[in-house]
């Protein structure tokens, strides 16, 4: 083989690679946009709950990429339920969230029927393989709240609508109170219960109930402003919930403790999408920003919200616990030792009033 010819050789070669190198490239498919649905027990115009978890849901389009969400308003707790979310696993939705305690079971059983996606269930405690669960520590916004209340109350006499005799519901009934009475000893908090997540007329009406007997501030664990409107309509203060409600009442609101769900939804998929998601019992707080307090009110003075601001200080420093003892039930007697915090199953499994608490769990 002549010299010549290896040159030539070698020099087709190399124009060979460039060719190669030049030559367009098979496209690659593009990936499948992962599927996220979310399940709301109200309307999303509620100001509140639902509203809460759209915000996070339009968050988490924002941040994240190659994503799709769905949602789906006004679904009734139970059997109903149970059909919606599987029809989203039907139609191919990888992760489902269901935001409302009376889903949980219904979550359990579709979950059964479809171990190849995840489902997330907003405030529950069942869990399996492919259900994980969470909520935020509500708890300590919650007593903030009550601070504050207790330091704006004159009658000593504060209206609590409260929608179901639950755990949740109750712990935040209790969180709030010990608030009120850090500040306030002689204050009270009467509780009339509604049965509702979302009813404007009942409500109110319960709010109205609560001013009638001289309740002067009015909190509420409702996702509807009705409470806030009833109150700002007889000259009282009110309490929000969920979510900021100011502009409903801008001149009797004082705060609300509010929800942040859009760093979690967006944490929780990007673990999907990673490939490390794992059933978990999630239970964030104020340091993890799930919960907070929105802006006091400009008209409450200045001591109250730096003693709140102090108070949330130790909170998130963990110098104090909202559930430590001594703290007495209705009758007067200990429930939780000086000392002594209560664990997170006693706190998901609460089932009695503290003292200063007017009403019974019915």
């Amino acid at each position: 083989m002549t010299k010549k010819f290896l040159t030539s050789l070698t020099l087709l070669v190399l124009v060979a690679a460039l060719l190669w190198g030049c030559a367009p490239k098979p496209a690659e498919e593009p990936k499948e946009k992962l599927k996220v649905a979310f399940v709301y027990v109200g309307p999303i115009g509620d100001a509140g709950w639902n509203w809460a978890h759209d915000q996070g849901r339009l968050m988490l389009e924002k941040e994240v990429e190659n994503i799709e969400t769905a949602y789906i308003e006004n679904v009734p707790e139970g059997a109903d339920a149970g059909r919606v979310i599987e029809d989203y696993a039907e139609k191919g939705y990888d992760v489902i969230f269901t935001t409302s305690f009376g889903f949980m079971d219904p979550t359990i059983e579709v979950a059964a029927k479809y171990p190849d996606k995840i489902f997330m269930h907003c405030s529950g405690y069942k869990t399996a393989d492919n259900v994980g669960t969470y909520f935020g520590r509500m708890y300590q916004p919650r007593y903030l709240s009550g601070m504050v209340a207790g330091k704006m109350t004159k009658s000593n006499i504060i209206g609590y609508a409260a929608a179901f005799p639950i755990p949740e519901v109750i712990r935040g009934i209790n969180a709030f109170t010990l608030g009120v009475r850090e500040v306030n000893p002689d204050a009270k908090v009467h509780v009339v219960w509604t049965l509702t997540w979302y009813d404007p007329a009942t409500e109110r009406e319960a709010a109205e109930g609560l001013l009638d007997i001289g309740a002067d501030v009015i909190a509420q664990h409702q996702d509807s402003p009705a409470p806030q409107q009833a109150a700002a309509d007889r000259g009282k203060y009110c309490v929000g919930y969920d979510w900021d409600m100011t502009r409903f009442a801008p001149d009797a609101h004082l705060t609300a403790p509010i929800w942040n769900w859009g760093p979690y939804y967006i944490d929780v998929i990007n673990k999907v999408i990673n490939g490390t998601w794992k059933s978990e019992s999630y239970w964030g707080g104020i340091k993890e920003g799930i919960v907070d307090l929105s802006p006091i009110a400009d008209f409450v003075p200045d001591d109250v919200k730096s003693l709140v601001e102090q108070k949330k200080q130790t909170i998130l420093d963990g110098t104090f616990d909202v559930f430590e003892g001594p703290i007495k039930d209705q009758a007067g007697n200990i429930v939780v030792e000086e000392g002594i915090k209560m664990t997170d199953e006693e706190m998901l499994n609460m089932g009695f009033f503290v003292e200063g608490v007017v009403g019974k769990i019915e």
